[in-house]
């Protein structure tokens, strides 16, 4: 119990003294409202909004199929609430771009922001937008297919290893 109390109040110390360096971190690490608005920029650019634009109607949506399945006899009902509600929460999906932003422009600098916004305002950067899906989804279909033929390799190399063994599988 001495050694504690000896300890505390060095403790309590630090702690005061490191809470404005704290704070001074935190808030060094608000992006600037013209950050946030270069990362809305590029955000619209990168047409982000088509991620989350069904967002409302889609919880909206699952909320109901939720709810009818432990009121059946409410369905009527359900479905003329569900069409108040997402026409009462219309527009909160904007919510989620501002998030996005304020995480973006916590991630890069205002100069960088503004750097990535003139790239993909350039030809380069509009064909980026245009084709990274394609590139993407390719890639993805490539990556199926290597993974299903070296699946193969890897079931042969097993068995070879079992037969060595003097076990067949």
């Amino acid at each position: 119990m001495r050694c504690l109390s000896k300890f505390l109040p060095a403790a309590c110390l630090a702690v005061a003294l490191a809470f404005p360096a704290l704070a001074q971190a935190q808030q060094a690490s608000q992006p600037t409202a013209a950050a946030v608005a270069s990362a809305k920029e590029l955000l619209t650019l990168k047409h982000a909004g088509a991620i989350y634009a069904n967002a409302i109607p889609g919880m909206v949506e699952r909320t109901k199929t939720t709810l009818l399945q432990a009121n059946l006899n409410y369905q009527k009902d359900l479905n003329e609430v569900a069409l108040i509600v997402a026409k009462s929460l219309a527009g909160r999906e904007k919510e989620i771009g501002d998030g996005m932003a304020k995480i973006y422009a916590s991630h890069f600098t205002e100069q960088e922001l503004k750097d990535l916004v003139t790239f993909y305002k350039s030809a380069l950067g509009q064909k980026l937008i245009t084709e990274e899906p394609k590139a993407i989804e390719a890639s993805m279909k490539y990556m199926n297919e290597w993974a299903q033929q070296f699946a193969d390799v890897v079931n042969g190399e097993f068995r070879a290893e079992m037969r060595k063994r003097g076990k067949e599988i």
